[in-house]
């Protein structure tokens, strides 16, 4: 083992999805969450439950959205995934059958050990399987509002709703409450801290800029005791940034070309400029020489940072590398493969790796920081959720809140029963204000699916308040249980406690 690193390395990821269940299949929908599933989330309980069989523990903070552990929850995705993953192998053969037999082969061991893992493990949800990484001790797990958010242009109410109940729902679903989130976009407005602290929040993540470029510690936001900690964009942007990172290099399976016939992906990058058709075949071998070497070359990245941020600072310093979960599997092939050889690799480098919750408990704070209005999207500003392309659905937002606030505050409430008209109401309010829409639009990724979605839902808002107010108690009720049926998640949701909130 080589000589200790000064200070702590910490890999943040966050695993979100946006309700994909009875909206559409193909190309936008539960295609979507099926592959990534297949591709990410699968891989890598396999590689956290084999370092943790090494005796290996908190390995890293792993953020799982309360509205993406609904879906790995959810029976009728269960069922949707059981019957994806057996497709997955129909496909591989057809693939060795019509000629392209290597392809073939290497699909159908990857689909017939992810359908082994699935039924072995997966078939009652994914909670027993992220608690079990939890007691193992293998990961601190973070927590979020409801259904992802945009928290900094959301009625402060119902901010504090989303995420109250967002950390009860993991407390259902795991058994213990995450006292750490990863904020929705990273999103952050002055006076959240103060609603985290009510929450039992203690911790949360932010991007690199928002602490003025200086990751090198957590810091107090304001006056509360809350901790942000902050992404190093010098060690994350290695990996993957806006323009470059290893999932681009030559020998990597490229994500962008499919064979249209069987549905895979039967190429690798070959050069950026390449076209699709012109690409050489994607080959096991020559991806595996590419790992290995990035993955000494993230190690080497790792140790140098935490050298010169410890020397720059005068004491031991912190490095956060944090990225979406998907990135590793679904967009990124062998990312599973390098995230667990760098896992190994870094301790045996003499590396500290430990979680946000270590980094806060073992000291790695400094003094407080005036943190202000950012994201770590496009700008670290808000224009992607705020900006002239979305300028529309900005407004929707506000008018469905307003309406959904002001139809359940008309409706009785101590001493009323649960009432599921109210809850459904509330349902697809949330389910309007996903920052997932603003975010597909301003990207132009499927904003078709994104605008749809969003007016579908405050269609439904719209609707059940209509009758509602007009006194239709039948029609209202016809009405939300029509709605449930696509949208049924969070049975536990009740609208009584956002009626008592102020």
């Amino acid at each position: 083992m080589s000589e200790r690193v000064p200070g702590q390395f910490t890999f943040v990821l966050h695993s979100h999805l946006p309700w994909l269940a009875h909206h559409g299949r193909w190309p936008v929908g539960e295609e979507w969450l099926y592959q990534s599933w297949a591709a990410s989330y699968l891989p890598l309980v396999k590689v956290l439950k084999n370092l943790a069989a090494e005796g290996r523990s908190h390995l890293l903070s792993l953020g799982i959205t309360p509205v993406l552990a609904a879906q790995l929850d959810d029976p009728h995705c269960l069922a949707g995934m059981h019957h994806w993953l057996g497709n997955w192998q129909l496909r591989a053969d057809e693939a060795s059958m019509s000629g392209n037999v290597a392809l073939g082969r290497h699909e159908h061991r990857l689909a017939a050990t992810a359908l082994a893992d699935f039924e072995r493990e997966w078939r009652h949800g994914g909670s027993p399987v992220w608690r079990s990484l939890i007691d193992a001790d293998a990961i601190e797990l973070l927590g979020g509002p409801l259904a992802h958010p945009f928290q900094p242009l959301l009625d402060a109410r119902l901010r504090q709703f989303q995420l109250t109940e967002g950390l009860a729902d993991a407390r259902l679903r795991w058994g213990t409450q995450p006292t750490g989130i990863w904020a929705p976009e990273c999103g952050y407005t002055p006076g959240m801290e103060v609603g985290y602290d009510a929450a039992g929040v203690t911790h949360f993540m932010v991007d690199g800029p928002s602490l003025r470029g200086d990751s090198s510690l957590g810091r107090p936001v304001r006056d509360a005791d809350v901790v942000a900690f902050g992404r190093d964009l010098h060690v994350s942007y290695r990996v993957w940034s806006p323009k470059q990172g290893y999932p681009g290099h030559a020998a990597y399976r490229d994500f962008h070309h499919y064979d249209h016939a069987t549905g895979l992906k039967p190429s690798r990058v070959t050069g950026k400029t390449v076209a699709g058709a012109d690409k050489a075949p994607y080959d096991p071998a020559l991806a595996a020489e590419a790992v290995t070497r990035d993955v000494a070359d993230f190690v080497e990245t790792v140790r140098n940072r935490l050298i010169d941020e410890s020397a720059r600072i005068g004491r031991d310093a912190l490095v956060i590398a944090a990225f979406d979960t998907e990135l590793f599997g679904h967009w990124w092939h062998e990312g599973p493969q390098w995230l667990e050889q760098v896992l190994r690799a870094l301790p045996e480098a003499g590396v500290n790796v430990g979680t946000l919750a270590d980094a806060r408990a073992n000291g790695y704070v400094g003094a407080p920081v005036q943190l202000t209005d950012s994201s770590w999207g496009s700008g670290k500003d808000w224009r992607v959720w705020a900006g002239d392309q979305v300028a529309d659905l900005v407004e929707l937002n506000a008018d469905i809140v307003r309406l959904a606030l002001d139809t359940l505050d008309k409706l009785p409430r101590e001493g009323s029963p649960r009432n599921p008209v109210a809850d459904q109401l509330l349902r697809e309010a949330i389910l309007t204000v996903s920052s997932d829409w603003a975010f597909m639009v301003s990207k132009d990724s499927a904003a078709g699916y994104a605008r749809d979605r969003a007016h579908e839902h405050a269609h439904a808002v719209r609707e059940i308040a209509e009758a509602i107010s007009a006194g239709q108690v039948a029609k209202a009720a016809r009405l939300a249980a029509g709605w449930a049926t696509a949208d049924g998640l969070f049975p536990g949701l009740d609208a009584r406690r956002l009626q008592g909130m102020s």
